[in-house]
C-alpha cells in the first residue's frame, strides 16, 4: 500500500490556548495512539490534502523534527462545521508484526452482462473493512462483475483473499444487478436474433397482418 509522509513538530503544550494558537497559524493538532504513550504533534493543514481528500487508502509516515519517525494509519479526523477546516487528527501507530483494521476501496472491473441487457448496477459498497498485517494491505480490492446477470448478486465471499480477512458477514452483498423497465427479456445464455436474421416468411406474415 502507498504511503503519504506528514512532516510535523512535537507539541509541548496541549492546552486549549496552545491548540487555538496552532490553528490560527495554519497548523493542525494531532495525536498518535497505539504506542507506549500518546504522541502529541502538529502539522501544516496543507500536508493532509492527499490523505484526506481522496477515495484511496494510504498508510502514513509521520516524520517529526529531530528525526523521529512513526508508521501509522488515519484513525479519526474532525472538521469545522462551517468552514470545513481540519480541526484535529488522530493517528494509530502500526507495527509490521501486528495486524490492523482498515477500510479499503473497491475497484469494480467489467461491464455486467445484466447491464448490457438493460439492467441497472447497484453498488452497495464502495469500500470494505479488512484486517491484515500492514505489508499485506492492498491499495484496492478488485471485484470482477463482468458475468453478473439481471438478478445476480456479488457476495463478499467471492472476493476472499489469503492476505487479509474481511470484517463483514459472509452474506454481505457488494453489488447487484437489478431489472429495470427497459431491461431486455432475453436469456443471456442464448444468442439474440438480429432483425436481419428473421426468415423472409415471418417478415411476410407480419406485413400481411398489417395490410
Amino acid at each position: 500500500m502507498k504511503s503519504i509522509t506528514i512532516n510535523g513538530s512535537q507539541r509541548e503544550s496541549v492546552g486549549k490556548k496552545a491548540t487555538k494558537a496552532l490553528r490560527n497559524a495554519g497548523q493542525v493538532p494531532c495525536v498518535l495512539y497505539g504506542g507506549d504513550k500518546p504522541v502529541h504533534f502538529s502539522a501544516a493543514e496543507l500536508a493532509f490534502s492527499k490523505l484526506v481528500y481522496t477515495p484511496n487508502a494510504h498508510t502514513v509516515v509521520i516524520e517529526l523534527e529531530g528525526g523521529t519517525v512513526f508508521n501509522a494509519i488515519l484513525q479519526d479526523i474532525q472538521f469545522h462545521p462551517v468552514t470545513d477546516n481540519i480541526l484535529h487528527v488522530d493517528f494509530y501507530q502500526v507495527f509490521e508484526d501486528k495486524e490492523i483494521t482498515m477500510d479499503i476501496p473497491l475497484n469494480f472491473i467489467g461491464n455486467p452482462r445484466g447491464v448490457r441487457s438493460g439492467g441497472v448496477l447497484r453498488k452497495n459498497r464502495r469500500s470494505l473493512r479488512v484486517k491484515a498485517l500492514p505489508g499485506n494491505l492492498p491499495d484496492f480490492i478488485d471485484a470482477n462483475i463482468e458475468d453478473l446477470k439481471i438478478g445476480n448478486k456479488l457476495y463478499i465471499t467471492k472476493l476472499e483473499n489469503e492476505a487479509y480477512t474481511f470484517m463483514h458477514p459472509d452474506n454481505t452483498v457488494v453489488c447487484l444487478v437489478r431489472r429495470s423497465r427497459a431491461a431486455v427479456t432475453v436469456d443471456d445464455d442464448d444468442d439474440e436474433e438480429d432483425a436481419d436474421d428473421v426468415p423472409a416468411t415471418e417478415t411476410d406474415d407480419v406485413a400481411a397482418v398489417k395490410d
